[in-house]
């Protein structure tokens, strides 16, 4: 007798449908796994049959075939416990197999007989809906992870012996539901009002809030530059539904937070010192990156010029796309990847160039060394250049704290709502619909401070995104040169060290 039951294997943020088949063969008894298993999965067959014996089922002595198809697919992880036990006690007979062909089987064994939590639950649940599964069963701790999908009678066991007697329609098993915890509060963020001074950082990032734009921070230490990062998600709207879901598939497989904590966006801040890897995702299997765990969320990346070199440039496609294609010789994993990328860096090594009070310590040599550290393309990608002064003491003092979180985020969430109602689609075909809501004074702003900055073509682009951003925040229809000049002073770092200062817009007049 040959059984079957449906499980899943992950790939990045997905989850791969697998077939687990069993049946007996002559030989010696022992328990062989084929189907391209890793490592955890090979050991499976000790831990299979340890959980077995303690849950007092006694498989005869024969020799199994355990076989994970598709064959061509690398499986990995010890999520395929649960399903090869009842598989092989459904070829022995003693586990019902009627409701196995619509059932999807997730969970690591301990030697006892308990089920343990997986990582992917959301992603594998996902994956059963789509291929036309109607039920599944899942480790109890992934209980509340489960109860976020719809669309499938989903079950969660603690034990092995639940399992089966389930199964065979002895005992029930309790669905799956968000549990009731009031000390899991949802995740807040730190007010925007509690940031002392830097007026014009605060204006900035309402603007990135808004409008979705990439931020380069550079200011000597104690700028704030962390300070208002960290304030960036509580200036964000709330996800829709299918963000939401999107956001906590990834947080599941990456095993990252906690549904009963609230779907909130992700704030990621990795060190310095990360990999490649680490930052776009890869390994073997591919994981999600950091750069994926934020998506939807804001990635801080503090002390941009310490990371990685190849760190760095990996992150610069996936900025563009908006995915994470990770390539192997066997596999092409795409990932979801589009936080809003939010970066800080000091002007110079020691941090105080330009500084009024302190005197900076590097060499030209050393400045632009360090600042050389970031290539031309990659600070291209920050939509948003924005140098921060040094914080006066007399700020801290002052009452007048600017508005709160809450008050901004309304602003973005009706600017947002504009954007949306606009559809000007992406790529050429947008710059080109936002030119032409360009007002004359600002078309001629615009064109003169291409010529006298040196401002690249996706300059350009990006300026004509920001000032559609500002202008939506203003409610404006159009966009005027107030918008356009506001939009070029935040082009900070791809000027020509030789052009002039930045245009400012008075009474309709351009002056330089």
């Amino acid at each position: 007798m040959v059984a079957t039951v449906e499980t899943g294997s992950l790939t990045g943020v997905d989850a791969v449908g697998v077939t687990v088949e069993v049946s007996e063969a002559r030989g010696l008894p022992r328990l062989e796994i084929i189907g391209l298993p890793e490592a955890a999965l090979r050991e499976s067959c000790v831990r299979v049959t340890a959980a077995l014996a303690n849950s007092h089922y006694t498989l005869p002595e024969r020799h199994f075939i355990v076989n994970l198809a598709p064959a061509d697919l690398r499986k990995s992880g010890a999520s395929f416990d649960l399903a090869i036990a009842i598989a092989l006690l459904a070829t022995c007979g003693m586990c019902a197999p009627t409701l196995l062909p619509d059932t999807l089987l997730i969970g690591e064994l301990s030697l006892d007989g308990r089920v343990r939590s997986v990582r992917g639950v959301l992603a594998h649940l996902r994956s059963a809906r789509a291929r036309g599964l109607r039920n599944a069963i899942v480790p109890e701790a992934d209980g509340a992870w489960a109860a976020l999908v719809s669309g499938l009678d989903v079950r969660a066991a603690g034990h092995l012996r639940e399992v089966v007697a389930f199964l065979e329609g002895l005992e029930p098993l309790p669905r799956a539901r968000m549990q009731d915890a009031p000390d899991q509060l949802p995740r807040t963020f730190d007010d925007l009002r509690d940031v002392c001074g830097q007026d014009a950082a605060k204006r900035a990032l309402e603007v990135a809030a808004a409008g979705g734009h990439n931020v380069l921070m550079v200011g000597p230490p104690g700028a704030g530059k962390t300070m208002l990062a960290r304030r960036l998600p509580g200036l964000l709207p709330e996800p829709s539904s299918e963000e939401a879901l999107e956001i906590a598939t990834i947080a599941s497989v990456g095993g990252v937070g906690h549904p009963l904590q609230g779907i909130t966006r992700p704030f990621r801040a990795p060190h310095h010192s990360c990999s490649e890897a680490a930052l776009v995702g890869g390994g073997s299997p591919v994981r999600p990156g950091e750069v994926t765990l934020a998506h939807g969320g804001v990635l801080f990346l503090d002390e941009l010029p310490e990371f990685n070199r190849s760190a760095i440039e990996g992150l610069r496609p996936t900025m563009e796309s908006g995915v994470a294609m990770i390539v192997r010789t066997r596999e092409r994993v795409m990932m979801p990847a589009r936080p809003l990328v939010i970066a800080a860096m000091n002007p110079c090594p020691c941090g105080y160039a330009g500084d009024k009070k302190r005197m900076c310590r590097c060499t030209f040599e050393q400045a632009q060394r360090y600042l050389g550290r970031l290539s031309g393309p990659m600070i291209d990608r920050f939509d948003i250049h924005l140098q921060l002064p040094p914080v006066a003491v007399d700020a801290l003092e002052n009452d007048a704290r600017g508005d709160p979180s809450e008050l901004v985020r309304a602003r973005v969430c009706a600017a947002r709502s504009c954007m949306l109602e606009r559809r000007l689609g992406s790529g050429p075909r947008r710059t080109r619909a936002l030119a032409k809501q360009l007002a004359p004074n600002a078309r001629r702003l615009l064109l003169q401070s291409l010529e006298m900055l040196g401002l690249s073509l996706r300059a350009y682009s990006k300026i004509l995104r920001v000032a559609r951003t500002i202008a939506d925040l203003e409610g404006s229809d159009g966009i005027a040169g107030s918008h356009v000049a506001e939009a070029i002073q935040y082009r900070l770092l791809d000027r020509n060290p030789q052009a002039p200062a930045t245009p400012i817009v008075r009474g309709g007049l351009v002056s330089m």
